[in-house]
């Protein structure tokens, strides 16, 4: 059967006033409070809790024997004609309260947006998702600066300052880049002055290029930040210098409103609450006349029922939100950062990849549950090894294969060929353990990998290959497990557990390992919903300023490419004086 259209929610919902932007996100809460334990639900503990049991058994058994491509392309809203009428509901809802993220022109409402091509000296360390961004985000804050008269761009979180180099250079801005790192802004200063060079000696004219003051800075609050920017900002034309401000101290402005000129505020992929804080300044700062902020890392968020009330946090943060009494907490807020796009564009294989791992985790919370149950209590991490040890398998099993003389089984009999098959169908970089997420650059952990020696004799190891990839057998899987569960107890520092009881687990729960991509796959449905109502309460703080604000959510890049790609734009209106 062919898969019906995914459900667009234009029609149902809008966000162009307050009061219709709160009654989207009632709708998506009174959804979300419907599915709460599939929300709550952790997948490390799918065997250990048997989750498969809290999801409808006639969905799971329609969905148990779908292909891995109508599984991928569920998170997308996208079902299949024979499925039962609850489940296509649920999906076709839930796609309909999400917000669209197709990436759209912004000129609808900047007719005077310029884009400029950014050159090889300009695009030296970008991968193509960061150069789409740049020249994107980049013609977006040129014409905004532009259209509200402000001098200075101020790049919040600006990391190695790529963003902040393209407003400097191409669109000739005076840009202040605050980030965290004093490496990134040692980076950012070496980078922008071989950049100067280059566009000195190209250019005819006697132009001065002004390279980005860099600011290191840990913002901790809305109002480090507006010290800091206000600061930073107070001569911006001046000589390039960088500055560094100590953890949680902000300056002392005697003057904020001498020689400061009018800002406009930019982020790519600030972290956490560093977006929220970056609404806050340009609420409360009489000089920051336009924002354009594109977040990410929700589970980064700061939330308000786990923080003391004298504190700001970055969820939720408009008065509705705080009303409606909606918890999300960290695992909710992580599962924000899925990418129905990037699910949808996964390869058979790189799926397949990710329902192991999941696997291989759950399984190995069985380990810790059955022989050291007082590290389990701890909900450890232990990493992200699981690709790279699959990966690491896979090529084990193809060289056992050729060197048994198996070519016959293979696309390719010639061997050279055969290695560069084997090498192409595995992914060239390891994907987030929770489904090909990729906000940022922000690493939260990484693993060495470890081998130990087989359990089952497997010199001749089983490997099925087939038109689109190279799958794993039982055998192959157990392998790699223990190599999981190895690696897993040598970075908790944990004992060592006998082969034959691994061998147990594994032969207990491999049965219902099958559950995995579908109940993964439903979770990740929901995931849309929990970014769209983050976004909406962002937007519905700026809303609740009334009429000094106008306010929007845009989608301003390709989300295959950029997954985190819905920005949220506001300038004040002229004339009018904003609530603090």
């Amino acid at each position: 059967m062919a898969a019906a259209s995914p459900a667009s929610g234009a029609h149902l919902y809008s966000c162009e006033t307050a009061a219709q932007t709160r009654e989207w996100m009632d709708a998506i809460a009174s959804f979300l409070g419907r599915h709460r334990p599939l929300l709550e639900a952790h997948v490390v503990n799918f065997f250990k809790d048997r989750l498969w049991e809290m999801v409808d058994a006639e969905w799971m058994e329609c969905l148990r024997g779908e292909p891995v491509e109508s599984l991928l392309k569920l998170p997308s809203g996208c079902v299949q004609d024979h499925w039962p009428s609850s489940l296509q509901e649920f999906i076709l809802t839930a796609r309909s309260l999400a917000l669209s993220r197709d990436q759209k022109s912004p000129q609808s409402f900047l007719p005077n947006l310029r884009v400029a091509s950014i050159g090889t000296v300009l695009a030296q360390g970008m991968n193509t998702k960061k150069k789409h961004e740049i020249e994107t985000l980049g013609a977006i804050v040129d014409a905004i600066a532009r259209s509200c008269g402000a001098k200075t761009v101020v790049d919040v979180g600006s990391g190695q300052g790529y963003l902040a180099q393209a407003l400097s250079f191409e669109y000739q801005l005076p840009v202040v880049a605050i980030d965290a790192s004093s490496h990134h802004a040692s980076v950012t200063n070496t980078r922008a002055e071989r950049i100067k060079k280059h566009y000195a000696a190209k250019c005819v004219e006697k132009q001065q290029f002004r390279v980005p003051r860099t600011v290191t800075c840990h913002v901790l609050s809305s109002a480090t930040l507006a010290a800091v920017t206000l600061d930073a900002c107070q001569d911006v034309h001046g000589e390039h210098v960088t500055e560094t401000y100590c953890t949680g101290i902000s300056p002392q402005i005697e003057n904020p409103n001498h020689s400061i000129p009018q800002l406009v505020l930019a982020g790519l992929h600030a972290c956490g609450d560093l977006s929220v804080n970056m609404l806050r300044v340009f609420v409360s700062c009489e000089q920051v006349q336009a924002l354009v902020s594109v977040g990410c890392c929700y589970n980064l968020l700061s939330e308000d029922c786990h923080e003391d009330r004298d504190t700001c946090p970055g969820f939720p943060i408009s008065n509705a939100a705080k009303s409606s009494k909606l918890v999300l907490g960290k695992s909710i807020r992580d599962l924000a950062c899925q990418s129905a796009e990037r699910w949808r564009n996964l390869t058979k294989e790189m799926a397949l990849e990710n329902f192991d791992v999941h696997a291989f985790r759950a399984a190995f919370q069985m380990v810790l549950e059955k022989y050291f149950p007082e590290v389990s209590r701890l909900s450890p991490s232990i990493g992200r090894q699981g690709k790279a040890l699959r990966r690491q398998r896979l090529r084990k099993v193809m060289e056992s294969h050729m060197a048994m003389g198996k070519n016959d089984d293979l696309p390719y009999s010639n061997s050279k060929e055969q290695n560069m098959t084997m090498d192409s169908s595995l992914p060239t970089e390891p994907t987030d353990l929770e489904g090909a997420v990729g906000c940022c650059s922000h690493q939260l952990c990484t693993g060495d990998t470890y081998s130990t020696s087989e359990v089952v004799d497997s010199s001749i190891s089983r490997v099925n290959v087939g038109p689109t990839g190279i799958y794993l057998d039982e055998c192959d899987k157990f392998t790699l497990f223990k190599d999981f569960t190895v690696s897993g107890l040598a970075r908790l520092d944990c004992g060592f557990v006998e082969d034959v009881h691994l061998l147990e687990i594994w032969k207990a729960v491999q049965r219902f390992a099958e559950f995995i991509g579908p109940f993964w796959c439903l979770r990740a449905a929901l995931g849309p919903l929990v970014e769209t109502y983050i976004l909406l309460d962002r937007l519905l703080f700026l809303q609740e300023q009334g009429g000094a604000v106008e306010a929007l959510l845009f989608p301003l890049f390709d989300p295959t490419m950029s997954p985190r790609n819905m920005a949220v734009v506001a300038w004040k209106l002229m004339g009018d004086s904003l609530k603090a």
